[in-house]
């Protein structure tokens, strides 16, 4: 079997819509939702599908998943082909959407592992000492008695991961996993998948509007807009691309006139000089950098940092290709 865990070969997806013109007469019109993207990911690889809203990333995965059959072009996961092998397929992929859940809402979180366990027909002794192992990396002791519609969010996004684990998939597909989830929880999920990827060489698919996430846990970047394949590269290329700018806010103690600092450029200064915002090329310098020089010249009581947003990036790289 091939080392590719994601084939794509002019992939297409294409939806009729239909629509009042005015009166009562529906028109029909084609909406490419995936429109000619190919791409290869090979095992072990971390890659993140960035795109705005609509861009045609979800319409993917579906199609990844076995859920979607393509209009055309080609689609192979993980050796097999989705749709006519997908109870195949569903014993080699993990998936997570934000906002659906695969565990029993009604039930202990303990037990919608157990279930999935014997879904996949995982022998106990396979099933016991993964399960532990994924309460114990994820930390879910404290609410594992716990009904799954009792949980907070950052609870349940961490028990839909390890739901989504128990099997051992060689690729973990997750679709906006932190999407409000707080600082904390977002970096304790990272780090865990972080040591998953090293322990079992599990291949990652992200999908997320959160950069930072990108910037933690993947080595590849692909971004897709109106459906096309708008870059394929490292997100040290995508930044300079696209000139991607990071923004520290700080609050100071004592207001102050403009700050200057060596590597980064004062773009803000609000509340006579108390808070200031400095922007700054992620591959050139760091936060900590750009924050120790702030702080070498006046003391900082707060701070922010705000990461481009998806939409900036999409964007600038669409008007790149109208330039060219």
């Amino acid at each position: 079997m091939s080392d590719a865990i994601i084939e794509l070969d002019e992939l297409r997806r294409t939806f009729i819509v239909r629509a009042r013109t005015g009166g009562l007469r529906r028109v029909a019109r084609e909406v490419h939702a995936v429109d000619g993207i190919s791409a290869r990911i090979d095992a072990g690889e971390a890659v993140g599908y960035i795109g705005a809203n609509g861009a045609g990333k979800s319409t993917t995965i579906k199609m990844l998943t076995g859920i979607l059959v393509p209009s055309g072009g080609r689609v192979r996961t993980c050796g097999y082909e989705p749709v006519p092998q997908r109870r195949t397929l569903a014993r080699e992929i993990g998936v997570v959407f934000g906002q659906r859940s695969q565990l029993w809402w009604d039930l202990p979180l303990r037990e919608s592992f157990d279930i999935l366990a014997a879904i996949h027909r995982l022998p106990a002794a396979r099933a016991r000492p993964r399960i532990e192992q994924l309460i114990e990396g994820l930390e879910l002791q404290a609410f594992l008695s716990t009904p799954v519609r009792q949980l907070s969010l950052g609870e349940r996004m961490r028990g839909e991961v390890a739901a989504a684990l128990v099997h051992r998939p060689r690729l973990l597909i997750l679709d906006e996993p932190t999407i409000g989830l707080d600082m904390i929880s977002k970096e304790r999920l990272r780090q865990f998948l972080i040591t998953e990827r090293a322990e079992e060489g599990t291949t990652l698919l992200l999908t997320t509007h959160d950069m930072s996430d990108i910037e933690r846990l993947c080595e590849r970047v692909l971004v897709v807009d109106h459906g096309k394949l708008a870059y394929d590269g490292t997100l040290r290329g995508l930044s300079r691309r696209v000139a991607l700018q990071r923004v520290l806010v700080v609050d100071l103690a004592e207001p102050q006139p403009g700050l200057e600092v060596p590597s980064a450029v004062n773009v803000g200064t609000e509340l006579n000089g108390a808070r200031q915002s400095f922007s700054f090329a992620p591959d050139q310098t760091t936060a900590a950098m750009v924050l120790a020089e702030v702080s070498a010249v006046a003391e900082v009581r707060d701070l922010t940092l705000t990461e481009p947003a998806i939409e900036d990036i999409v964007r600038t790289l669409y008007h790149q290709s109208i330039e060219s």
